[in-house]
């Protein structure tokens, strides 16, 4: 469910007009919806009940932007970072430090000394060498670093091929056939406190069979682990729920996730940890965007020309990735068209061949389920600029990210003496 709907024929982001946004703002600009963010944070929340109180890690990556993170702060999420900049935004918007858990294949010295310093609460360890860089750092500084070791399970997460992480040929963790070697050697390091395991198999997973299949197999591995006189206390179990971009699109929910979790972990007796991103945030945003012009195709459909491109929404250009496009004032009528952005690629194409609202120029229209993966993936290409990010809150809304426009982005270049 999300909070933007048609009233008296105009859409709304809960009870704000998207075009009193367009008005205020420009276009294009990412709209979110506190009550969504909300409620989708309260569903999954409820979803685990029956796991007792594990750890939910909102994925920083999905949607960082700090207004968005200091509405699942005050839901009592905690943060899943892949980066030093991700982790310095979870603490900025007043995530808890022993909340927030540390992931990702490249994490320089300077990230892991970052985290240590801030005392965060779990480093998710991804191969045997970084397990080494970070008992020195924690041992030189007297500490023991919270962690697990991210293995990776070899199961196809049946999802688009540069979003699986689960699979042998992929770059994240260590391989499940040489997880129990790399666990006790790390273990024996003064400088970790190496307490379970942890495992992320992809993102946008419309089946739970890969997940139940993945955590089969870290079961076996944490009984082998115990059985090696190991202590297992805590286990990561990723995210990746995918959420339906079509509309009609129907995938597991929360509930019958939570409900395969449970039964998959029966008998574990361990803190589970938890990082959804796009399943709280997905369908909280959408991005308004603004029709420049209607231009005649050859053969085929007309191309709908709109101010947002794939600088501002990247996924259809990088993954061939669906989004519902309605118009914000829909008059009943239909057509079929190719909905493009003005950038100087043949990529910068968000459908074709598309039945949608009838559009023509000047329309506003929105780019649904935007609310993740979207601004955050953002460039300046073609000189473009960065696209605003708008939070409603009821019948009000406040700019939580400013458009930073192509001169703003040149006050950050210089040119040096000698070609002056």
């Amino acid at each position: 469910m999300d909070h933007f709907r048609l009233i008296d024929g105009v859409m709304h982001a809960e009870d704000v007009p998207l075009p009193r946004i367009a008005a205020e703002v420009g276009t294009p600009v990412y709209v979110y919806s506190r009550a969504t963010l909300e409620r989708h944070a309260q569903v999954f929340r409820e979803a685990l009940a029956p796991l007792g109180n594990p750890l939910i890690a909102f994925a920083v990556k999905s949607n960082p932007n700090l207004a968005v993170l200091k509405v699942l702060q005050r839901q009592g999420f905690g943060a899943d970072v892949v980066s030093g900049g991700e982790l310095m935004r979870a603490l900025a918007a007043g995530m808890a430090p022993d909340k927030i858990v540390f992931s990702g294949v490249g994490k320089t010295d300077a990230e892991l000394s970052l985290g240590l310093d801030k005392g965060i609460g779990q480093f998710n360890i991804e191969s045997r060498e970084e397990g080494r860089e970070l008992a020195a750092l924690a041992a030189a500084r007297g500490q023991r670093a919270p962690a697990c070791l991210r293995v990776n399970p070899d199961v196809d997460a049946r999802t688009h091929a540069k979003i699986s992480t689960g699979k042998a040929e992929n770059k994240f963790g260590v391989p499940l056939i040489r997880a129990r070697e790399t666990f006790a050697e790390l273990a024996a390091l003064d400088g970790l406190d190496l307490r379970g395991v942890a495992i992320h198999i992809g993102s946008q997973l419309a089946d739970l069979e890969p997940l139940e299949t993945a955590f089969a197999k870290v079961g076996a591995l944490i009984t082998d682990l115990r059985a090696a006189g190991h202590t297992i206390t805590h286990v990561d179990l990723g995210g990746g729920l995918g959420v339906p971009y079509r509309r009609g699109e129907v995938l597991p929910s929360p509930a019958e996730y939570g409900a395969m979790v449970a039964r998959a972990t029966a008998g574990w007796n361990v803190a589970l940890t938890f990082e959804p991103g796009r399943v709280i945030a997905g369908n909280a945003g959408v991005l308004l965007t603004r029709v420049i012009r209607v231009k005649r195709g050859g053969n085929g459909p007309p191309f709908v020309i709109v101010d947002a491109a794939m600088n501002d929404l990247a996924r259809p250009a990088l993954y061939g990735a669906w989004h519902d496009i309605e118009a914000v004032e829909p008059t009943g009528e239909r057509m079929t068209v190719n909905v493009v952005g003005p950038i100087c690629e043949t990529g910068d194409t968000f459908a074709t061949d598309r039945d949608c609202d009838a559009l023509k120029s000047g329309d506003l229209a929105v780019f649904r389920t935007a609310g993740a993966y979207g601004a955050t993936m953002a460039s300046s290409y073609n000189s473009r600029g960065f696209v605003a990010e708008v939070l409603v809150d009821g019948d009000r809304f406040a700019v939580v990210a400013d458009r930073l426009d192509a001169a703003a982005i040149m006050d950050a270049e210089r040119v040096p003496e000698w070609l002056a």
